[in-house]
Formats: C-alpha cells, structure tokens, sequence
C-alpha cells in the first residue's frame, strides 16, 4: 500500500502558473465594477475570446460630468472604439465588463479607479487631465462583435470573413489578382466606391496599400472578408489616396481570382503564368517526380511578329507530346515548370536562351539566343512504377532500365540529369532486401557499380571531392575494389592530391594483377601531370634563384592556359569499362612504364641541398608545392636585405 501511494503522489499534475490576465482578475473585488443595464441587448450570444468588439463609450464623473467619449456629439470624433478580447491593450474594467453585455446592448459601468487607469502597471495611457484617481462611470454601447483573423501582430490589420473561399491557396508575390475592393472610413463614410470592373494588380508591386496586400495575401479564392486597417498600413497606391487624417479604414473584398505567377530562378528569367487552372491540389498533385508526362505546347519567339516556330497541334498531327521527365528530352526551362502543373491547367512561360534551345537541338527557324514562350497544357501523367511488392529480379530489371537510362545522359554530357537517375535508384536500394547470398552479391556488385558512376559524374561535374566520397562508399566495404580505387585515384589526382593517387594506383597493382595495365598507365599520366605543375612553377619563377646576393628576381606569371590543369581523362567517360590506356601501356612493355614510374622524380627542391630539401619537406611541402615554395624562399630574401649589405656582412647599427 506505501507503494502504490507513493505512485500516486508522483503523478499530481502540476498546476499552471498563474496568466498575467489571472492576476490582474485577482484585483477585482466587490463592489469594484458594477453594472447597470439602460437598454437591453438582442439575442443570447456574448463576446468572447478572439472577438472583435465595436462598441462606443462615454466617460463621466459620478457628478454626470463628461471627461471622454468616442462620440461626436460628446465632444469625440465619432469613431467607434475596436479592441479584440484577450489581445488588445484594454482597462480591466472593461475586459471584465464587455464579455457580459449583448449586441445593441447600452450598459453603464460604475468602476473603481484601481480597475481602470489607476490600476498598477495599468496597459493604456491616460489621456491628459483625465481624473484617473476618481471612481467613474463608463457608458458603453456594443454596436458589435464577431470573429476576426489577426493578420498583422500589432493589431494594425484585422480580417473579418464574410463568406469563406475556395482551396487553400492565397496569392503572393508575384501573383497577378483580380478582386472587388471597396472602403469606408471607421465612421462609415465611403472614401472608395465600389467599382464597375474588378481591380487587377500584381502582388509585391506596391499596386494597393500595404495593409489591404497583407490581408488579401491571408485570402482564398472566392472569399469575401472586412478588412480593417489602422493608418499605419495605409501607403499610398494608385489604388485610393490616403490623407493624413484617416485613422483607419475599413475595406470590403472580394478576392475573385488570381494567377499563379512563378519566378522559377528567382532572377526573373523564367516566369511560369497559370493562366487556366488544373485538377487536383498544389503541389501534391503535380508530377514533382520523374513521370511520363503528356503535353500540347505551341512555342513562339519573343519578337515583334510573335513567330511561332512549333506546335504540337499542327506539326504533330494533332498528337501530344509524350515525354519522361529527368531524361533531358525537352529543354531544361519547359520541364522544370511542367513539374509545377496541374493536370488539366494551361500556362504561359516565357523563357530565356540558356533554358531554352542554346544549351538543347534548336529546332531551325529559332535563332541562337532567342529568348521563347511556350504556351503549355498538361494532359496528364503518369507516375513510375512502385517497387512496392515486386520480387527481386523485376526489381532489379527496373533499376536496370533507370541506370541505361542514366549511362545514355552520361555519354550525352547531361551529367548532373545522368547522377539524378543514379542516386533515385540508389535511395530506392534502401528498402531492398536480398533473400539469399546469390541476390545479396547481385544487389551489392549494383550499388557499388551505381556509387562508382556517381563518383564518375562528380568527376566530370568538377567536384573532386564529393567523388571521391562516392568512392569511398564502395571502399568503406570493400577496401581492395580495384575499380573504385582507380576511379579515387583518378579523382585525387584531377584535384592535384598526387600522393593519394599514387597510392590508390600502386594499390591496384598489389591487389588485383589483372588491373596493372590501367594501373600503370594511370600511374604514367600522374607523372605527366606532375611534370607539368612542376615545369610551370618552374616557369613562374624562372631567375628568381639566379641572382646575385641581394638582387631580388621578377616574379613572371604564366598565361592563363599555363595555370590550368588539363582536361579530364577521356577513359573516364565509358562507365564501367577498362581504361582507353591500356593500348598505349601494352605497346611499351609494362617493363617500360614501370621503369619510367620508378625514375627519381627531381624537381625544383632538386637544386636545393639535401639538408634544405629535409627541411621543407619536414613543414610538409611536397614536391609539387614549388609555387607556395617559391614565394617564401622570395619573402626570406627580402627579409634578408633588411639586416645584411650587398657584401653578404651583417651589420650592427
């Protein structure tokens, strides 16, 4: 029994701390606000959290003086006061009282000083001369009260739903809107009739007051809403002029429709216009990923005469165009915003030349660097096929098709659509299980191929290092897989890291005698390599030794095809397969290329004396780092001259 009692005890909730609005409560006490009723309200419905209320409020002594009112036969300037319970900064009397009252209800609060502007850190402000410190009556009319959506935090902007839209999609920037705008003053006078024609504008363009865009961007299609805005969001637009008296005003919408407008780089260069809307839900229902995708698009060149120089409806024979997404078969511009549509919707995209046909077959009629619109509809797509249930084989016959399909794009140069089509079936391996050990070696001799082909696109990408990391997925299991030592060691040395690739190349050797052929032709190409660095550094710095004491050398820099590295190995480019070089190797004896790896490499630290050269070396400087070499050995002679004469002596002050 002691233990279950412990139990418990252990599990008592907590109690909540106490809300700021719990303990401005506890200030009310009897006989602190009382309330009398002048004229009853309708209905049952009270205000409550989250509500908007309109109400008017007269101040008085409790001699019937008036100190303050909203209305304008008081003295006010007739605008009724709007406070949203539970958000906005309010007495305490009031946020007690209001809650109690009915709409069209006329109430008078009697209320002690401490529950209005004399209360302790009292919210609001008391306007001047007011006598904060005497008990008053507050004459409250609620004219009304109802839901709202906060748009802006401060309270400046407040929505009131009318009738609510369609879809959940609200425009932004920078979509193109059509609406019915309308607006008033608080007090009720129209400063904006309602016009004949909706109004059009281009969200983000400064078209309409600040706040109206702010609201409109919280609305759905068809939704019709109360907007009220304080003038602290109303700038100026060719919408309506704003004066400098207006505190406020109070619009009507109606958002009719608007067009999805999207900047697909982001530099306004390629721009998709929905200009007919699909079936279905954005984006859920678009064909994000590699799909067979059906379509109608006429193209025309932006010039003067609108040159249409292709359509599908006249030059098809009235066919769509079918086409797999992710294959580069149409140009990069139109597939990215078809990965956008709808089935069923019809856009507009206008197109810059790198996107379009510069970097794609250009059809004959258009010209190098035009800029094109293409007027497109989605008929539909379909989804590639799940792997979901399928055995192994028919798994491993689909990842087959992908891969072809990522060899052709290689062989085309589309390397980055070609690594796509490799990682997509690799991130599908994932959730492949192999039954037995036959399956298990099929399934890891094709994620090692696939890793070694991403490796190969990196390569020819110029990311050096994040192929070799792909490399490194397969090494990581298999340290003695001589195809991803080689392609590694082709990787390091295409980032200059000869060391590296040297040793995955000798590695090679020793593991696998069937790949010494490819091994030491690699090695052969290392060696040309490094001459080459070391015969520019050379070049570079030519004299710079061959000066007298104290006569500092000009440094001479190469050309900008001597600074560079040469292009990639053409064996890189068939995946899969042996190196090209293996012919060139043969032909010399593998005797021959061995004898020219292993001749002793002298380079620049060569002139050095050998106790000069186990010093650099001992910093860390290879032999192919004669540049940054070269520059301390200029800086070490010009600190030189500071401290010895032309004589070589050094000489006190």
């Amino acid at each position: 029994m002691a233990v279950d009692e412990a139990n418990k005890q252990e599990y008592v909730p907590k109690k909540k701390k106490p809300s700021e609005e719990d303990e401005r409560r506890k200030k009310v006490t009897p006989g602190s606000l009382m309330k009398a009723i002048i004229r009853p309200g309708g209905g049952t419905e009270h205000p409550g959290e989250g509500d908007q209320v309109v109400i008017h409020c007269t101040t008085r002594t409790l001699d019937g003086v008036i100190v303050n009112s909203t209305r304008s036969e008081h003295g006010g300037k007739g605008n009724a006061a709007r406070y949203i319970l539970g958000k906005s900064k309010m007495l305490l009397g009031f946020c007690e009282g209001l809650p109690t009252m009915l709409k069209g209800e006329v109430a008078m609060f009697k209320i002690k000083p401490k529950l209005h502007y004399a209360e302790d850190d009292c919210p609001l402000i008391a306007p001047d001369g007011f006598p904060k410190d005497d008990e008053l009556h507050f004459e409250i009319e609620m004219l009304d009260f109802y839901k709202v959506k906060v748009v802006s935090e401060d309270l400046g902007i407040v929505k009131k739903i009318i009738n609510e839209g369609q879809g959940w999609e609200s425009p932004r920037e920078p979509y193109e809107v059509i609406s019915w705008i309308s607006a008033m003053t608080l007090h009720g006078e129209v400063i904006l009739p309602c016009p004949k024609e909706p109004y059009h504008f281009t969200f983000g363009k400064s078209e309409v007051p600040k706040g109206l865009e702010m609201a409109i961007g919280t609305m759905t299609r068809g939704e019709k809403a109360a907007v009220f805005v304080s003038n602290a969001y109303l700038t100026e637009s060719p919408l309506m002029n704003i004066t400098e008296d207006l505190e406020g005003v109070q619009f009507e919408v109606e958002l009719v429709h608007f067009i999805q407008v999207r900047d697909m780089l982001g530099d306004g260069r390629l721009i998709k216009r929905r200009i007919v809307d699909g079936r279905g839900e954005f984006p859920m229902d678009c064909p994000l990923q590699d799909s067979l995708l059906k379509v109608h698009y006429k193209g025309m060149l932006l010039n003067e005469e609108k040159t249409v120089f292709y359509d599908t409806r006249v030059d098809n024979d009235g066919q769509p165009l079918e086409f797999s997404s992710g294959e580069g078969l149409v140009p990069e511009g139109l597939e990215m915003c078809v990965r956008l549509m709808l089935p069923g919707e019809i856009s507009v995209v206008t197109c810059p030349p790198d996107y379009a046909y510069d970097k794609f077959l250009r059809p004959p009629n258009v010209p190098e660097g035009a800029h094109v619109q293409w007027e497109i509809e989605l008929l539909g797509f379909e989804m590639p096929k799940d792997w979901t249930g399928l055995n192994f084989q028919s798994i491993m016959d689909e990842a087959d098709k992908i891969k072809s399909t990522g060899n052709r794009l290689f062989k085309e140069g589309k390397f980055e659509l070609a690594r796509a089509k490799y990682e997509k079936v690799l991130r599908e391996y994932n959730h492949v299980n192999p039954q037995d050990d036959e399956e298990g070696k099929v399934f890891l001799n094709s994620r090692n191929s696939l890793h070694l082909n991403v490796a190969a696109c990196y390569q020819k990408m110029g990311e050096y290092r994040k192929s070799i990391e792909a490399c490194n997925k397969v090494l990581d299991a298999n340290p003695v897989h001589a195809k991803a030592l080689y392609r590694r060691g082709m990787a390091y040395m295409l980032g200059g890291d000869f060391d590296e690739a040297k040793n995955d190349f000798e590695m090679m050797i020793k593991i696998d005698k069937s790949s010494e052929p490819d091994a030491t032709a690699a090695l052969l190409k290392l060696k040309q390599k490094e001459q080459e660095v070391e015969k520019k550094a050379r070049k570079q710095f030519k004299g710079l030794f061959d000066k007298k004491p104290g006569e500092i050398a000009e440094v001479k820099t190469g050309s900008t095809e001597e600074q560079g590295l040469d292009e990639e190995d053409d064996e890189q480019v068939k995946l899969g397969k042996q190196s090209q070089a293996n012919d060139a190797a043969n032909q010399d004896g593998n005797g021959e290329v061995r004898r020219a790896v292993e001749v002793d490499r002298k380079g620049l630290l060569s002139n050095l004396r050998p106790s000069v050269r186990g010093f650099f070396r001992a910093l860390g400087f290879r032999k192919w780092s004669v540049v940054m070499l070269g520059m301390i050995l200029l800086l070490a002679t010009q600190l030189a001259l500071v401290f010895f004469g032309q004589g070589g002596g050094f000489r006190l002050g």
